[in-house]
């Protein structure tokens, strides 16, 4: 299997993840003009499963180095299996929130405060779970992105004290899905060797393994998840399955080109675990926060009415981000 043999490589797999951890949100922006988001989330989830087979079947089945796909799906253990599936179900849990915050206050809100809470609590978790890296800047990092988040926030309170009704609901809903969100890395590198993927432990997998057993757990949990959204949403009206099914294939390729690119983060980004370690894994992929608000706001146009002195705040949160997204990656060196 494909293996990232040095730090370097393993940055630019985590950049990388930033990218489409912070990038797929268009793809629902896109589909909402004209497609509910329980709706979007179906064809989302299968791109998060349908890459996971590919990769599967490709990058984790070349080389010499590791364990096939096929050899190491045979040999895992129930337990990492169990582990792996159960962080699928948590994800799944925590995204189908954050979708539907995205749905009520957008990008550029959704996620520095969903997202920016999980990179926050998420680090200490992993970090923790697997102590790599220098702790000093590991968690000076995560104390800039923790000001980046306040000032996002005070900037939409100042652009809705102004233009709009406060969407406590989003907000709300947004801090729910960030809590979850920060729980469901720890469970699927649990499944895995990190310290070794050239010659894994027996009984543990390899990422390509554990990112199909992973997206098995959203696609299956999905149907207990968003069946109920559907019947009792957040947001909205109820809708059904007809609604799915009678659907354009145009509009379920939306979905689908989100799940994939996702889907492309989330495996490069614990492939570079084993090099990186899952704390700055995590924390620079979850930097997917300052990609988001970047969308949100110059896209997407999310703060267009805000008041004077907005802008410089949403500009010193992207500088706070950014000094905590090196932060982060120094502690690696």
């Amino acid at each position: 299997m494909f293996i990232v043999d040095n730090y370097s490589l393993a940055i630019v797999f985590c950049f990388i993840t930033m990218l489409c951890w912070g990038s797929w949100a268009n793809t629902q922006k896109l589909a909402g003009k004209t497609w509910r988001y329980e709706l979007f989330y179906w064809d989302y989830v299968s791109g998060i499963l349908l890459l996971s087979i590919i990769f599967a079947f490709t990058l984790g089945s070349i080389g010499e180095n590791g364990r096939s796909f096929i050899a190491d799906l045979s040999q895992a253990e129930p337990r990492n299996i169990g582990f792996a599936f159960l962080g699928g179900i948590i994800f799944n849990a925590a995204n189908i929130l954050l979708t539907t915050a995205i749905a009520l206050v957008g990008m550029s809100v959704a996620f520095p405060v969903g997202i920016g809470l999980a990179l926050i609590l998420g680090v200490l978790i992993n970090y923790i779970g697997a102590k790599k890296g220098d702790p000093v800047f590991i968690f000076l990092g995560v104390a800039l992105i923790t000001l980046a988040i306040i000032i996002n926030a005070l900037a939409y309170k100042r652009m809705s004290r102004d233009n709009q009704k406060v969407s406590t609901k989003g907000i709300v809903v947004s801090i729910f899905a960030g809590v979850l969100m920060s729980l469901f890395y720890r469970f699927i590198a649990r499944s895995m060797d990190l310290d070794n993927f050239v010659n894994p432990a027996a009984g543990m997998m390899t990422p390509y393994t554990a990112v199909f057993i992973f997206s098995l757990g959203i696609f299956i949990s999905n149907f207990l998840f968003n069946t109920l959204l559907m019947k009792r949403p957040i947001s909205g009206k109820p809708t059904n399955y007809k609604t799915y099914f009678r659907g354009k294939l145009s509009i379920h390729m939306v979905g689908i080109l989100g799940g994939i690119i996702w889907g492309v983060g989330n495996s490069l980004n614990l492939i570079a675990a084993g090099k990186a370690g899952t704390a700055i894994s995590y924390g620079l992929g979850q930097g997917a926060t300052l990609v988001a608000a970047l969308w949100g706001v110059f896209i997407w146009r999310e703060f267009k009415n805000a008041p004077r002195g907005t802008n410089l705040m949403l500009g010193v949160m992207f500088l706070l981000f950014t000094l905590g997204i090196i932060s982060i990656i120094y502690a690696g060196t």
